[in-house]
């Protein structure tokens, strides 16, 4: 009999090529998705179920519950996105499904217990303790000292991250919403994401990227931007250090992205800092340019996993080298696109290889993540500093214009992004 394989979608993009990991044909395939989601829903699917938003528990509960009174409870449950892993989880412990339960996904969702199981195997992380109140956080910086950073406990893409440098910015926690949160020293080492596999006792094909700018500088509306890092000497110990990291975190095959401080120290050691890490696929252009320039598909060996196969991804003889680059938008979101401009690079490969621009008209919609951003850019090349000049030189060139879409104030906004 057929498997009923529940697959929890939220991209409107081909983030993920389903009906290439997943038989549509030989499986009873369904969908739990959104308004956003559903055009990038393969048209083989044997069911699709539209909620509000993916991460809705009770929604998404619903959905499910109809689908599993049509096709049975699902054999086993998909979930790609980060903030719908948590969701992914309850569902499988409901219905008695094969896969991740809620205790086996904490380490990866959980900062506090990340940070707990990190610190166990001896790797370098900032100074960190819970933090559900402001005692908590100004109890921690009398021993550590300021600056400090909180953040959600299960936050992603930088949502809800403050810095606090003196005791007096304690008031800025008082307008955040009550969730649980953890307060960490503050490094200021510069910020690398670490792309990959972990087969289960080793490293499969990883990558590893320097940002330009950083998570926090987007959500305050500068650009952000990656470039694959091919720097000798740093590789082979962002290498063991990646190792340590994934085996400390689970000694079964899992696709990561992990960020970590990255520091000069004395001779060509770098100082190695843990900072987090995802049990997914990197977002936002990291997907597609891992399939473009790379010819690998992580979300392949992600639904692998997912679906209790062994993962197999080739390891290419030689690297090409990828970058990306987020634009957000002039105005807060939801907001409807004006113009544009990007001028035409100096040379040809000295510009980004694949672009998504909403054309004029378009509403960006307000939605979390680094999908509906003002603009998205990959780009690729022979070495590091080529594909970073051209991350730089398209950042400064291009020009946005969007509308507020309930205006405020008159006029419109021209954006020309800030990579420093």
């Amino acid at each position: 009999m057929s498997e009923h394989i529940l697959v929890i979608h939220r991209w409107r993009d081909r983030h993920a090529l389903y009906d290439e990991y997943i038989d549509h044909d030989a499986h009873r395939v369904t969908y739990v998705t959104t308004d956003l989601g559903v055009v990038s829903v393969p048209g083989t699917a044997a069911a699709v179920r539209v909620v509000p938003a993916t991460d809705d528990v009770t929604a998404v509960t619903a959905a499910v519950d109809g689908l599993s009174a049509r096709y049975g409870p699902p054999d086993r449950v998909v979930a790609l996105n980060e903030g719908d892993l948590d969701i992914a989880a309850l569902v499988r412990e409901r219905l008695g499904c094969e896969g991740q339960d809620t205790e086996r996904l904490a380490p990866f969702r959980d900062k506090l217990v990340m940070a707990e199981a990190i610190a166990a195997a001896g790797i370098a992380v900032p100074a960190f303790a819970d933090a559900p109140d402001e005692a908590a956080v100004r109890a921690f910086a009398d021993v550590h000292g300021w600056p400090v950073v909180v953040k959600p406990r299960k936050g992603t893409a930088s949502r809800g991250v403050v810095r606090l440098d003196t005791e007096a910015d304690l008031a800025l926690l008082r307008g955040l919403p009550a969730e649980p949160r953890i307060v960490q020293k503050f490094c200021g080492d510069a910020v690398f994401h670490i792309d990959g596999l972990w087969t289960g006792d080793r490293l499969g094909p990883w990558r590893a990227s320097r940002y330009v700018n950083t998570c926090v500088d987007f959500t305050r509306g500068d650009a952000l931007g990656s470039v694959e890092v091919d720097d000798p000497d740093l590789l082979p110990a962002l290498g063991e250090f990646t190792a340590a990291v994934a085996g400390a975190l689970s000694d079964e095959p899992w696709v990561f992205h992990l960020e970590a401080f990255v520091g000069s120290a004395l001779g060509r050691v770098p100082r190695l800092t843990f900072l987090e890490a995802g049990y997914r696929v990197g977002g936002a252009e990291i997907p597609f340019v891992w399939r473009e320039v790379h010819g690998i598909d992580l979300m392949r060996a992600a639904v692998d996993i997912q679906l209790g196969r062994r993962p197999d991804l080739p390891v290419p003889d030689a690297w090409r080298t990828g970058g990306w680059l987020l634009v957000p938008t002039p105005v807060a979101a939801p907001c409807r696109v004006t113009g544009w401009r990007l001028p035409e690079p100096p040379a040809p490969g000295e510009g980004p290889y694949a672009h998504v621009i909403p054309p004029v008209g378009d509403l960006i919609p307000r939605v979390g993540g680094y999908e509906h951003v003002g603009a998205r850019f990959r780009f690729r090349g022979e070495c590091s500093s080529d594909v970073e000049k051209a991350v730089v030189r398209t950042a400064a060139q291009f020009r946005l214009e969007c509308a507020p879409q309930r205006p405020v104030g008159t006029g419109v906004v021209r954006h020309g992004a800030c990579v420093r």
